[in-house]
């Protein structure tokens, strides 16, 4: 035992937990826990510019390392900023934890300045939320907090800092005990079934998605596909769970979902689902799946049994960790000769690659040349985020990452997303190449975090689609009001002198053959880049224009 401030107490218990990196804002409600900060020389706090940003950057971070991700920020305002992460990791199942500076307990119930009742204010949006008010027990409830983050489906978890207990002292021991995640596994029952039906099923297809897979599950899912020759379908946003170059990828069930993505879910006759939530994206708003799937049989993996019967009433349902499903399935897979229709996997493939030819754009900068582009030049470790607009089409469906290429992107559709999520890869990976696409609007919701880029010393490269528009809005209101533009359209200022501000590459890119030499500089810059594309809002999605979206509201 050894006598210690709370907040001393709460980073030394960060640490003994393996703890490595933290993003927040400053606040004079967790002054305790910013001074500890100075004597722990193996522990990182990234200093961000908005709350918002930083739990991107904890939630991104985290979603990189498989590790727990921090964030901390001040009581009241900086909260409530910071709880659009949170909720993007809840949508995730990102395991995370939110600490937040509260009003000391004497003035608690008062509605005291900045005063916010976290249990109240997380509950929806958390797996769990909880505060310290006792400074000896503060190890214990950091220590729940992270078990809680990161066992069954993984989440975010808050916990509130009252001021005066982070500066009292205790006789406080700090455990050494690591908190590891518990492992499941299906039981052989179900495994023996399992590999009965794929192999006697003629279309059978894997759909894998959700949080926190490691290189063994990865590769056991790419070992497993193979065995079984099936092809397999990537959750919304989760594209790099396999190596989309492997003949047997064959798309994202995502927004946007292509006809032959559809088609191979639909015409499916057995259906793995392996850690993935039936969500409105995968299920293509709840048309997929459900009730009227006909002889379809679906068996679903996850490490939470609350996670059956939402929607989907899987024919078998599991509750194991990615990689012993997996791994467990291909021990099985030995003796009978498989009913599967030869044609079914090339098929599916076929439809894949046919619609990764996006036709011509009627716009200065084709974004259809550009993402080629980006796909040629990069590394093959590179690491690709994105937040949310129309703009994400381009590389979420035209992109295809290889087996050590990463994308970080928001399953909660998030716009500022991608700046944050790319200086946080940038922090942990300094040495990989980190390309963000942003939306003009995206961009600005959190461009002042080039600011904490530039502190950090991790500078990615921005692409801006700037349209002068919110494209997705604009979209919709074609659809629904033509021709009745209404708050969408923007007035920009100029992002290549905001990019020199802080000490970013900066450069315009007029016209499509204009780009190439211009990536060329930005991989070679030492200072990150941020290029401006000059992308006309008529170009609104890869399949259609303003126009024709018009023409079709007139029919």
């Amino acid at each position: 035992m050894v006598l210690m401030s709370g907040g001393q107490a709460v980073v030394k218990t960060l640490i003994s937990l393996g703890a490595r990196s933290g993003f927040g804002v400053p606040g004079e409600s967790y002054l305790a826990v910013l001074d500890a900060f100075c004597d722990a020389p193996g522990f990182r706090f990234i200093g961000c510019r908005n709350e918002g940003g930083a739990a991107f950057m904890a939630e991104a971070w985290a979603k990189l390392t498989g590790e727990v991700g921090l964030c901390f920020v001040t009581r009241g305002p900086g909260a409530t900023n910071a709880s659009i992460g949170v909720h993007t990791a809840m949508q995730a199942s990102t395991p995370m934890l939110l600490f937040v500076g509260q009003v000391g307990l004497e003035h608690q119930g008062r509605e005291a300045f900045q005063e916010l009742d976290y249990r109240q204010v997380f509950g929806p949006i958390a797996k769990y939320a909880t505060e310290i008010t006792d400074v000896s027990r503060t190890p214990e409830i950091i220590g729940r907090a992270w078990s809680m983050a990161i066992s069954g489906r993984p989440g975010p978890v808050v916990v509130a800092l009252p001021e005066d207990v982070l500066t009292q002292s205790a006789e406080i021991e700090i455990p050494t005990t690591p908190i590891l995640a518990p492992k499941s596994a299906a039981v052989a029952a179900d495994l023996e079934q399992l590999a009965a039906k794929l192999q006697s099923a003629e279309r059978p297809v894997i759909l894998a998605g959700g949080g926190r897979w490691d290189a063994q599950d990865r590769s056991a899912l790419q070992a497993c596909a193979h065995k079984l020759n099936i092809p397999v379908v990537t959750g919304f946003r989760y594209h790099d769970l396999f190596d989309n170059t492997d003949p047997l990828f064959v798309g994202e069930a995502g927004v946007g979902m292509t006809a032959n993505t559809k088609r191979v879910l639909t015409d499916a006759d057995a259906v793995l689902a392996v850690n993935l939530r039936f969500g409105e994206m995968t299920t293509d708003a709840f048309t997929l799946f459900g009730a009227n799937r006909g002889a379809q049989w679906i068996a679903q993996s996850h490490r939470s049994g609350d996670e059956f019967h939402k929607y989907v009433a899987p024919n078998l349902s599991m509750i194991s960790d990615p990689g012993p499903l997996l791994q467990g399935l291909m021990a099985r897979l030995e003796a009978p000769a498989m009913r599967q229709d030869p044609a079914w996997a090339k098929s599916a493939r076929a439809g894949f690659d046919a619609a990764q030819t996006a036709k011509a754009q009627p716009s200065p900068v084709d974004m259809g040349v550009v993402t080629r582009t980006v796909q040629a030049m990069l590394p093959a470790d590179a690491i690709v985020t994105n937040g949310a607009g129309n703009f994400a089409i381009w590389p979420n469906k035209f992109m295809q990452f290889s087996q050590h290429q990463r994308l970080l992107a928001p399953q909660s559709g998030a716009m500022g997303y991608g700046l944050p999520a790319a200086i946080a890869a940038k922090v942990e990976c300094p040495e990989r190449c980190v390309v963000c696409f942003a939306g003009d609007g995206d961009f600005q919701m959190n461009c002042q975090e080039l600011g904490a880029a530039l502190q950090a010393q991790a500078r990615p490269i921005v692409l801006i689609v700037n349209n002068g528009s919110y494209g997705t809005i604009r979209m919709h209101q074609e659809r629904h009001f033509p021709r009745r533009v209404s708050g969408t359209e923007m007035i920009n200022p100029d992002f290549t002198a905001l990019a020199r501000a802080y000490g970013f590459h900066g450069e315009r890119v007029a016209r499509t053959e204009e780009f190439a030499e211009a990536f060329s500089r930005a991989l070679a810059s030492p200072t990150g880049a941020v290029l401006d594309l000059n992308v006309a809002s008529e170009a609104i999605t890869p399949a259609m224009t303003i126009k024709d979206l018009q023409a079709l509201s007139e029919h």
